[in-house]
């Protein structure tokens, strides 16, 4: 199998706990979640229409968030980022790495309503970063699905 690469465009949301509702149905805490997983979803088919995969894969995931308006400067110096801007995305709003990869896997799975991945058990190898995105860049991931070679 050919490396598979997907590029997904909007915020991240990470998949955490889930809350009852009144009528005692569970739903997401993040109202993040299921707009980052309609764009995985909607990415996936664009990138890949081969069938759902059924194999064990190794996924690659590189997260970009957009930085808040505090890391810049103010007045004309606002397109730079102070010197106390943290280099590394450590923010809790942006939510914990295992999280957001919850929930782009799931967005990949056929059980959850992708289209790439029968399912999110299949990968045996996950790698993920993190980071701010650059001048010029939109917000997302970059997904990498690639075989095992055993």
């Amino acid at each position: 199998m050919n490396e598979i690469t997907i590029r997904v465009v909007g915020i991240p949301g990470p998949q955490g706990s889930k809350t009852l509702t009144r009528y005692g149905a569970m739903m997401e805490s993040s109202k993040k979640v299921r707009p980052w997983r309609d764009n995985v979803e909607k990415a996936g088919v664009e990138c890949y229409n081969s069938g759902p995969i059924n194999f064990p894969v190794k996924v690659d995931i590189e997260f970009m968030f957009p930085r808040p308006i505090s890391h810049f400067r103010a007045g004309r110096f606002s397109h730079l980022l102070k010197d106390s801007s943290p280099k590394h995305c450590i923010s809790r709003i942006n939510g914990d790495i295992d999280k957001v990869a919850r929930s782009t896997l799931d967005g990949l799975s056929v059980s959850a309503g992708g289209s790439v991945l029968e399912d999110d058990c299949l990968v045996v190898e996950l790698n993920t970063k993190k980071r701010y995105i650059n001048k010029d860049e939109l917000p997302g991931a970059y997904i990498a699905i690639s075989s095992i070679n055993d």
